[in-house]
């Protein structure tokens, strides 16, 4: 098992066998789960979005503990005004600050209630802060918050609302057109003079932040979030932030927070951790579901919404379908489903590129479910093509009678590890190897964890951790497993041609006390 162990992280096919994957459920109870995260530097805790409470109607956010996850779950925060008017309304995402355990601050999107005569509520980005304490850990305070941004709504859905900071240190947000089909809100009344009319919202560069990836600079320039420099737009009360200087449209034409446009409804985005590539999953209209991948460093595309629905040219104005200008998907799929013709395929639930320590043959694949057929998929993207695309809805059926039956979201852990969240119930199912965890050291991590963590050597590269290995034997230089004149031999070669292995005293050097140190322990017969 150690040898496979080690073998799979190398990524050869002899580990063809090892693709299989299950799931345990970590957690039940929470109501409506759509997203579930951690702190950077955080192995102990993973906290969930809950969507909305049954009844006492705010968002709130629980922590599960990682380490003892059969306590269930506790809760962290209620968010004290939150709507939801639809299914896709509520509290939806939420984000740590890079250095939130020194600092204590996370921020949330959340929609607020409708305002009669002028929009259908609002998409809110805030900012909130821990109590204090050591590691800014025991509860957030409501009474903390401060809005960092408003984007006024014509229709209730398409909200987007996915958050996270990349390793630019910058805020990224995604969203939705506004609403309504086909992008035909745009132009309405609470759209601001200067909207262009008949072209959509997600086409709208100008005074409209609707079906767009966002780009903002929470910290200011002193890169300290809470200060007044924070502040970039001191006289608008619907900004609280600065722009990074790299974002697109600074200096053109152009709204200076868009960092990519031409989106529909993106629910789920997630930043590969390794490579800095952006996934954007984005709900269609009525025929496709589709997945973009924007390349690190990348900025300033256009996902084609509303002129194109992943590969389909709409009709609809805006853009110019398969122009030069559009980025397409790299994986798109229909509404029909080739596995049970009653459900249907409807909404996408974007997930993230596997990049945990503890099933290293799974590392680059990307995961996401569809919210209708409640199938969930993997492929990989190996130089823009995609490959080892499989259906893994039943593999990550979980152990006993409950299912994975509302697939909402995907999120991850400190460690990269995928979990599931399922609104059906309530769940949060992690994604496990079956072959279970392989944890020689007894300490309820896996060791391949413990070796890209740091907290084990593997001094030999062959993915067990030293400490559980036994030491090397000099005497017994050629390995067979005995003590004889064949060691002798050969020993004599390796050290004539110096050659690494020779070294048997490990002082950095080959020389004659290596000689003396092998002949040591060969005439004593063993080690």
């Amino acid at each position: 098992m150690k040898f496979l162990a080690a073998v799979c992280g190398a990524g050869l096919a002899v580990c063809a066998h090892a693709q299989q994957l299950a799931s345990v459920i970590l957690s039940g109870g929470v109501t409506r789960p759509v997203y579930c995260t951690a702190p950077r530097g955080d192995d102990t805790r993973l906290f969930v979005v809950e969507q909305i409470t049954a009844i006492t109607n705010l968002g709130r956010i629980s922590v599960i503990d990682l380490g003892a996850p059969q306590r269930g779950f506790t809760r962290y925060m209620s968010l004290p005004v939150v709507a939801r008017e639809s299914n896709e309304q509520g509290f939806l995402g939420m984000a740590f600050h890079p250095e939130f355990l020194s600092n204590g601050y996370f921020y949330v999107v959340y929609n607020t209630p409708r305002e009669p005569g002028i929009s259908a509520g609002s998409v809110v980005l805030a900012r909130y802060r821990a109590t204090g304490g050591d590691p800014w850990a025991s509860t957030g305070d409501p009474d903390s918050g401060v809005v960092l941004l408003r984007i006024r709504k014509p229709d209730p859905t398409h909200n987007g609302g996915w958050i996270d900071f990349g390793a630019d240190g910058y805020l990224y947000m995604s969203v939705g057109d506004g609403g309504n089909a086909n992008d035909t809100n745009g132009g309405a009344s609470i759209n601001p003079p200067g909207h262009t009319p008949g072209i959509g919202n997600a086409q709208d560069l100008t005074d409209n932040l609707m079906g767009k990836i966002l780009r903002l600079d929470v910290d200011g320039p002193d890169n300290i979030p809470g200060n007044a420099d924070d502040d970039a737009f001191p006289d608008d009360p619907d900004k609280n932030y600065s722009i990074p200087p790299g974002n697109p449209f600074v200096g053109v034409e152009g709204d200076d927070e868009i960092l990519h446009y031409g989106l529909r409804n993106p629910w789920r985005c997630s930043l590969d951790r390794a490579t800095g590539d952006l996934w954007i999953a984005d709900v269609g209209q009525a025929q496709r579901e589709e997945i973009n991948r924007i390349p690190a460093g990348v900025t300033g595309v256009n996902l084609g919404w509303r002129c194109m629905e992943g590969t389909l040219c709409t009709g609809l104005s805006g853009c110019a379908c398969n122009g030069p200008d559009l980025m397409l998907p790299v994986f798109e799929y229909p509404h029909t489903s080739e596995r049970i013709e009653t459900l249907q395929r409807c909404a996408i639930n974007g997930g993230h590129v596997y990049r945990g320590c503890a099933i290293p043959w799974l590392r680059g694949t990307y995961f996401f479910a569809d919210y209708c057929s409640q199938q969930i998929w993997s492929f990989r993207l190996v130089n823009g093509v995609v490959t080892e695309y499989r259906d893994r809805t039943d593999e990550l059926d979980p152990p006993g009678p409950q299912t994975i039956a509302i697939p909402s979201a995907f999120g991850t852990d400190n460690r990269g590890e995928v979990y599931v969240c399922d609104l059906n119930g309530g769940k949060i199912v992690k994604i496990v190897d079956p072959a279970g965890m392989i944890d020689c050291n007894g300490n309820l991590r896996a060791d391949s964890c413990d070796i890209d963590i740091g907290t084990s050597l593997d001094a030999n590269s062959n993915g067990i951790p030293d400490e559980c290995e036994a030491p090397p034997c000099p005497a017994d230089f050629n390995e067979d497993g005995g003590v004889d004149g064949g060691d002798v031999e050969a020993f004599y070669l390796a050290w004539e041609s110096a050659a690494e292995s020779a070294d048997v005293n490990q002082d950095g050097g080959i020389d004659g006390a290596d000689v003396e140190f092998f002949f040591i322990a060969w005439e004593a017969g063993g080690c």
